[in-house]
């Protein structure tokens, strides 16, 4: 795979030894969501609760994977156009998950604490995925533009201005692996980036903290708290 990256180049190509220190980490944290999902037990009223959520985006995490799995038969046939329809359908499946039907995050629960660093690294590393490899597939060995540059700037400055601390994490780590995989002025644009997008996540979560403290409001009667210790 990285042989397929060095001959296709392009202004958004990052270090690729990121994106494999990416995966490698998010991979521990998609075992541990499933094996949480796979522990839960659907006929105790509070963790049923909880399996509802990770029901509800279950979907979106095995679309996601089966789009990483094909994008990966493709890429390394060189078929970049080909690989590009299932990057478009799986980071545009994410983004969409993550901010159009993501529950609030309860910090007093494990499977919601989980399900958000998922989906949230998930759709992260799939922003980098989409321009990575839309850029090699119609634009390779093009430079960056200062039309590019621009958007790439107003993008991202607008999503770190939507995140969380994951989410937004995500958009400064994509920013870092693209300047330490590019070269010149732009790699020194891209680093400014990435400084910028840090400064953005850090105070729009500082000055309106993102996650809730508080549980969903379920309430055991004392039949259902016999029947959980049972």
């Amino acid at each position: 795979m990285i042989e397929i990256n060095d001959r296709n180049q392009s202004f958004y190509s990052p270090q690729p030894l990121f994106i494999g220190a990416f995966f490698s980490m998010q991979q521990i944290a998609q075992i541990a969501w499933l094996y949480r999902l796979w522990k839960l037990d659907s006929k105790k009223p509070v963790e049923r609760a909880e399996l509802d959520e990770m029901v509800d985006y279950a979907p979106y995490f095995a679309v996601g994977n089966l789009c990483i799995g094909t994008w990966m038969i493709f890429w390394n046939s060189e078929q970049l156009k080909i690989s590009n329809i299932f990057v478009i359908i799986n980071s545009l499946s994410q983004l969409y998950y993550c901010f159009g039907k993501l529950r609030p995050m309860d910090t007093r629960s494990t499977t919601s604490v989980l399900t958000h660093v998922v989906a949230k690294t998930f759709a992260g590393i799939g922003v980098l995925d989409l321009i990575q490899n839309g850029s090699v597939a119609y634009f390779k060995d093009a430079p960056a533009t200062m039309t590019v540059k621009v958007m790439t700037g107003l993008g991202f400055g607008l999503l770190s201005a939507a995140s969380d601390w994951i989410f937004g994490g995500c958009m400064v780590y994509d920013l870092a692996a693209l300047a330490v995989g590019q070269s010149g002025s732009w790699r020194n644009l891209l680093a400014v980036y990435a400084v910028g997008a840090a400064g953005i996540v850090a105070a729009k979560n500082l000055a309106m903290p993102p996650y809730n403290k508080v549980s969903s409001g379920y309430k055991q009667t004392a039949t259902e708290d016999i029947q959980d210790r049972v």
